[in-house]
This record gives structure tokens, C-alpha cells and sequence, in this order.
């Protein structure tokens, strides 16, 4: 089976976030990097070349493919800033209904700017995602990503 393509590198955090180049956005960025630092009580780490990760977690499906991931983390993409939560259940779509302009899929948030969202509303839901990650994974599966790292694919 083939490794997963996102995993964690020892790419500096801060290169990423110096080459956003729309100030706003790269302010957005360093919010969301004090954010879910507080909430994870982790470092942030670059999952591959364009995912900043918090905490990691493994996982394994039942088909038998199994990785690590990132517990929490954000991404900035052309249009919006990804954030990663674990998928999205009734217990979130409450605080969903308070967010404000924001599109959802599965087990991702899509924000155009911070100044959309009330962020109190987005930590919260940060925190609950963490939360459920760490209560679904046993803390044998709850790994720090301090340890050795790959380089990202070119």
C-alpha cells in the first residue's frame, strides 16, 4: 500500500506563512496558528507542503489503509482558508448556524477572511474537534509530532 502523501516535514512553519502573499490572509494565518496552538497545546508543523497541523493521530480504516494525520490544522488555498476539523456531527451544527459566512464539508471548514466568523464560535468548534479526536483514538494512537520528519515531495 502506498504511504500517505501528507505527512509532517521539517519545513519552518513561518516560510509558509512569509509566502502568503496577501497581508490579511498571512495575518489570518498567524491567528489561526495562536489558536490552535492554545487549543491543542501543540506546536504547529507543515503536513506536507501546504497544510499547517496540529497534534497528529493514527488512524486506520477497515479496509485495512492506515496513516497518521494531523489532530486539527488549516490551509491556505486560493480562494479560502481550509480548516480541518474531525467531520462535522449534530453536536456542531448548532455552532455551525453561529459561525458566520462559511461553507462545510465533511470534516472541513471554508473561510474567505477571520473577520467573517465570530471566532469564538470557530474556537469552539476547533476545540471540539480535538476533543472527539482524542476521545476516539485510544492515547496509544495519539502521537507528537516532535519526532523525526520526512522532506515534502517535489
Amino acid at each position: 500500500m502506498a504511504d500517505n502523501k501528507t505527512q509532517p516535514t521539517d519545513v519552518p512553519v513561518s516560510d509558509y506563512l512569509a509566502a502568503i502573499t496577501d497581508e490579511q490572509r498571512r495575518q489570518d494565518c498567524q491567528t489561526l496558528v495562536e489558536m490552535m496552538s492554545d487549543i491543542t497545546r501543540e506546536p504547529p508543523v507543515m503536513w506536507g507542503t501546504g497544510i499547517v497541523g496540529f497534534g497528529s493521530y493514527h488512524y486506520r480504516y477497515e479496509s485495512g489503509r492506515e496513516g497518521e494525520m494531523c489532530l486539527t490544522g488549516f490551509a491556505s488555498r486560493k480562494s479560502d482558508i481550509s480548516v480541518y476539523l474531525m467531520a462535522l456531527d449534530a453536536q456542531q451544527l448548532p455552532m455551525l448556524r453561529q459561525l458566520g459566512k462559511h461553507k462545510a464539508g465533511k470534516s472541513c471548514l471554508y473561510i474567505r477572511r477571520l473577520a467573517d466568523v465570530d471566532l469564538d464560535v470557530l474556537r469552539r468548534l476547533i476545540a471540539v474537534s480535538v476533543a472527539e479526536t482524542r476521545a476516539v483514538h485510544t492515547p496509544a494512537d495519539i502521537a507528537p509530532t516532535s519526532g523525526p520528519r520526512k522532506k515534502p515531495p517535489k
